[in-house]
């Protein structure tokens, strides 16, 4: 005889339940896994929707970033995990990254590296593709716009100084920050963006725009070549 029967989420305690615990006592009192859970509705034949969501998160190192980055194919080898929760997983945590990217804020200053890197990690930080961005500012250092001028594969993207500068001169742009990112999570900077550097400074330098630096996003970490002494 089993030493206990499992119990379906229904017969557990009311406070025990994801829904429930939630309408009594709000979102706040819900793990990551229990809110995982409301998003699946149920688990499989050995688990329950939050043991099964406890599973997901601890092979994902309880990282909610790490988890939205992974693929519908790669959720989907968890038993108990089709494509349609896959998705409904994925879809939420993609919510949760627009939700903070459309929070509205002050126009704001940049007066470090870190100032840089903490105005565009919300959109290179979780990508798993390599994009180019570049942040356009004014004489006081303040932000006047910030665009993905290209996106590209899991190694490389293409960068065209001519559209920067276009864009830098039509916004009446003092300076430029140069952005892109690595999504090997290899923060070294290699010959062909020391190159980028270069020729983005040289052409800048004719139309009297400076080039601040040319920040390299790894997940939540950078390298500032201009911290680091890398621009030319």
């Amino acid at each position: 005889m089993a030493e206990y029967e499992r119990l379906s989420i229904k017969m557990w305690a009311v406070d025990d339940r994801p829904r429930e615990k939630m309408l009594k006592h709000g979102f706040g009192a819900l793990s990551n896994a229990e809110l995982i859970a409301i998003l699946i509705g149920s688990g499989n034949t050995n688990e329950t929707a939050v043991e099964l969501s406890r599973r997901i998160l601890t092979e994902y190192k309880n990282d909610l970033d790490q988890l939205g980055k992974t693929s519908v194919e790669k959720l989907k080898n968890f038993n108990g995990i089709g494509e349609a929760k896959a998705i409904n997983i994925l879809a939420a945590l993609e919510l949760g990254r627009r939700r903070q990217l459309s929070e509205p804020g002050e126009v704001r200053r940049i007066n470090s590296s870190q100032d840089a890197f903490q105005s565009v990690s919300l959109e290179l930080s979780d990508l798993v593709h390599e994009e180019f961005w570049v942040l356009f500012l004014d004489r006081s250092n303040k932000i006047i716009d910030k665009i993905r001028v290209s996106q590209g594969g899991v190694s490389g993207t293409v960068f065209d100084v001519r559209i920067i500068l276009k864009q830098a001169i039509d916004k009446l742009a003092s300076s430029l920050i140069l952005f892109h990112n690595h999504p090997s999570g290899n923060l070294t900077a290699s010959s062909n963006d020391m190159d980028i550097t270069k020729k983005a400074c040289d052409a800048a330098k004719l139309f009297d725009i400076k080039v601040l630096d040319h920040i390299i996003v790894a997940g939540k970490k950078y390298l500032s070549m201009a911290d680091e002494g890398m621009l030319p």
